[in-house]
């Protein structure tokens, strides 16, 4: 593989005509960012937050109105995509229909007029590498998707690009097979330690494949972390709602020191630690994660259980506390005291393991 590039992307913008009104619209909005050689990252959003704008203007397929990206040291905006060293593996998978899988694979190498005998030391490490050796003859209608996903990424690969990109490479496999495809897709890029560039708007695949996510909305970066950054530490509530399940308790903060905070909840004192930057009388917001709390007999927050379902690994439960419902998903509730709907409870959770927004 050639040397690892990064992608560094300069106050881009993607400005668009609705159709209907005739407007313009922002599909990306002055975006900043860099992602670093070698790393793993996702732009994660919901459908219309511009992750996908953004991984077409990389590769080239799109050309942003406003700003500048560049591939390593170079600038890129006026290269076509197949003068930048990138590779793209689509959604669809693209492959040729009427190519082997062998051909398929060789399909860019023999357009760069490389000698036969490199075509082919290429083309058979690859597909060693995505596990697809001894299938070379095998026409694509007869590879199931996942054999389809595999030649499809050995085939951006053997090019050697600088940078790797997904456009939601596994959405159309089932979920078992799109564990199993996004595992491999880790494993293979951190062999070969190519910067790849992922869209997707599934949360836990995201989470458990990137080096960094960067969450879009309406066109613009929400924030980028790592995946326990981005769960632990969101830094606004879109944020939170959007990367797992969160509930939310509105609070007053009474005194705050270096490392804590002193907060009202319906009444009730409590500390949050690891917080600095709140003073007396702030209103904000608190973000439980429901594996963080659980019920007990007594503690701070009272509330009514409204729903309680045994779910094997976890007891699922739903808790009016003062109007607002909770979701709390109590792992490996054996020997612990299992709550009803209508019965009284109180909410109880390590202070370290609520967040303020």
């Amino acid at each position: 593989m050639k040397e690892k590039k990064g992608v560094r992307l300069e106050h881009i913008s993607k400005i668009y005509q609705d159709p209907k009104t005739g407007n313009d619209f922002y599909a990306v909005q002055d975006t900043t960012l860099e992602i670093r050689p070698g790393t793993f990252v996702t732009l994660l959003g919901p459908s219309g937050c511009g992750k996908t704008t953004t991984l077409r203007m990389i590769a080239g397929f799109e050309s942003p109105d406003e700003g500048e990206i560049y591939l390593g040291d170079e600038a890129i905006n006026a290269l076509p995509p197949n003068k930048r060293d990138t590779a793209m593996v689509f959604q669809s998978y693209a492959l040729l229909p009427h190519y082997n899988v062998f051909d398929n694979v060789a399909y860019g190498l023999k357009i760069r007029k490389l000698p036969r005998s490199q075509i082919e030391e290429k083309v058979l490490a690859m597909l060693k590498l995505v596990e697809m050796d001894g299938m070379e003859t095998r026409m694509t209608n007869q590879l199931s998707g996942g054999q389809q996903q595999r030649v499809a990424l050995a085939r951006a690969l053997v090019m050697e690009p600088g940078v790797l990109l997904f456009d939601e490479p596994l959405s159309n496999l089932d979920a078992k097979l799109r564990v199993t495809m996004r595992t491999e897709i880790r494993k293979i890029q951190q062999k070969i330690g190519i910067t790849a560039v992922y869209v997707t708007h599934d949360q836990s695949e995201a989470m458990s494949i990137s080096d960094q996510i960067i969450i879009m909305s309406k066109g613009k970066v929400e924030q980028i972390g790592t995946p326990r950054e981005v769960y632990y530490r969101p830094k606004n509530k879109f944020v939170a709602d959007f990367i797992g399940e969160a509930n939310f308790l509105d609070a007053v903060v009474e005194s705050s020191a270096d490392g804590s905070a002193a907060i009202t909840v319906n009444g009730n004192r409590m500390t949050v630690q690891d917080y600095v930057g709140t003073k007396p009388g702030d209103k904000v917001s608190l973000v439980l994660r429901p594996e963080n709390v659980r019920l007990a007999d007594t503690g701070a927050l009272q509330g009514t259980v409204t729903l309680s379902t045994f779910m094997g690994s976890y007891q699922y439960y739903q808790v009016d506390v003062g109007g607002k419902e909770i979701q709390i998903t109590d792992y490996n509730p054996v020997g612990r005291k299992t709550y009803a709907a209508g019965e009284t409870a109180f909410l109880d959770f390590d202070a370290g393991g609520v967040y303020i927004l």
